[in-house]
């Protein structure tokens, strides 16, 4: 059986896609698996072995028309995505059967149980979503110290992101018990570099800044040697997860019910419960950001203790 899967665009949400997935290949242990989406996606995912193909998607209208009729026949089309885009690649796509998420069609639910639950609707079967899985061994560390992550960026939006000096005080207050990795994508070095001039003024150097100097797949493998994280509501944070890392997820504007670490016992979230939250915004429109500002350093090393 051959299956063509569109992943979510967004490195979160293509890990959390992975629980649905693994329930096809349950259903279809033969299944012969092509993805198709954008390249943070295919970089995390693609390492699953019953992938025998991946396709690094062109937005441009054109080039999905004439990708669509170069891949081929599949048995099922599968598209995690419910934008336009998709809708016109699907209507192309030659297919037995195809199927489209909505991501208005399911409520209540975390974002893993939202594909899950479309996966069962469309394959008519029922099966739970288990834990996140990506393809890659947990690295062993070669340090001395046990090693924290810092990860201040949030691809979404300025909204989801706490200071980078609250991060920098963590770090230093941690410093002498771990060593220290700074994550960060090529539009977050900014924030990186701040923490690191923090550190650097108060005598720490037992760190290293990795913010725009990882492919994806090096981010998943220095994220599974960490002994503790504390980050956003990101991507990132959902890799964490997928290895069952200590972490500290930091959240404001965005809905921890629905996109907090999935099935990760050694997960906690700091937040403030305002009245404005969440509001769901890439940048506060009430202008104040009171839902990151008023979460304090002390309060994130005081949750450390609930995951430790």
């Amino acid at each position: 059986m051959k299956i063509l899967i569109e992943l979510p665009t967004w490195l979160g949400d293509a890990v959390m896609v992975t629980p649905a997935v693994e329930n096809i290949l349950l259903e279809y242990p033969s299944a012969k698996l092509t993805l198709i989406g954008s390249k943070v996606a295919i970089e995390a995912l693609g390492g699953n072995p019953q992938v025998i193909k991946t396709i690094v998607l062109n937005k441009n209208f054109l080039s999905l028309y004439k990708e669509s009729k170069k891949i081929g026949y599949f048995d099922y089309f599968i598209s995690f995505r419910s934008s336009f885009r998709s809708n016109f690649f699907k209507f192309f796509v030659s297919s037995a059967k195809k199927y489209q998420y909505d991501k208005y069609s399911y409520k209540n639910q975390h974002q893993v149980q939202k594909y899950n639950s479309f996966i069962c609707e469309s394959f008519k079967f029922s099966k739970p979503p288990l834990e996140l899985n990506l393809y890659i061994e947990k690295q062993n560390t070669s340090t001395s110290n046990p090693i924290i992550g810092l990860n201040p960026g949030a691809s979404y939006g300025s909204a989801k992101r706490w200071g980078p000096q609250k991060f920098a005080e963590v770090a230093y207050n941690l410093s002498s018990n771990y060593d220290i990795y700074i994550f960060g994508g090529p539009n977050e070095q900014d924030a990186a570099i701040q923490i690191e001039n923090y550190l650097l003024e108060n005598g720490v150097k037992n760190y290293k800044n990795l913010s725009g100097k990882t492919t994806i797949s090096d981010l998943i493998s220095y994220i599974s040697k960490l002994d503790l994280f504390i980050t956003g509501d990101s991507g990132p944070m959902h890799i964490a997860a997928s290895f069952n890392i200590p972490t500290v997820s930091i959240f404001g504007p965005t809905k921890d019910n629905e996109t907090s670490q999935w099935m990760n016992v050694k997960s906690t979230i700091v937040k403030k419960t305002l009245s404005c939250q969440p509001c769901m915004k890439r940048t506060c429109p009430l202008g104040h950001h009171n839902c990151m500002e008023l979460i304090q350093p002390e309060d994130v090393l005081n949750a450390i203790n609930y995951v430790n």
